[in-house]
């Protein structure tokens, strides 16, 4: 909830970045890059041995798991920051993501965490249906409860 609430503030520093000849760059909230920067190093780590178009199987509940679940929340969170935000600062921090290589690293571990095939799970019938149920085709709802 606290996301989209967050550009504001930026907005009124927004006229001190249009003066400079270099591109200007704006950093999204430092705790959100200072922890998905953490968080890109432990997935490197994870991930190193597997090349882009091969998928790492993670096992629900590991370690592994609980790291790129947190990876991909904090990536939630930045684009929730950068959807409230006006295409003014969204420039600014595109640039500052591009400076970081947060979102090249952000595809590279995607295209090897993505399964090959992302059939959702559930009841299976012995015929294979070409309307089968994926990642893809369905919505997937993430509610706590």
């Amino acid at each position: 909830r606290l996301m989209p609430e967050l550009p504001k503030f930026d907005d009124e520093d927004l006229k001190f970045y249009g003066d400079e000849e270099e591109e200007s760059a704006l950093s999204p909230p430092a705790a959100l890059m200072s922890v998905l920067a953490t968080q890109e190093l432990l997935l490197e780590n994870i991930l190193e041995c597997i090349p882009v178009g091969e998928f790492a199987v993670i096992q629900p509940l590991s370690d592994e798991f609980c790291l790129v679940l947190g990876y991909l929340l904090t990536w939630k969170l930045t684009l929730a920051f950068f959807k409230a935000a006006s295409s003014q600062l969204r420039v600014l921090y595109s640039q500052y993501l591009r400076r970081t290589k947060s979102l090249n690293k952000l595809l590279y571990h995607l295209f090897r965490l993505m399964p090959e095939n992302p059939v959702v799970s559930g009841p299976t019938s012995e015929v294979p249906n070409k309307d089968t149920k994926t990642f893809f085709t369905e919505e997937l709802h993430l509610d706590v409860k």
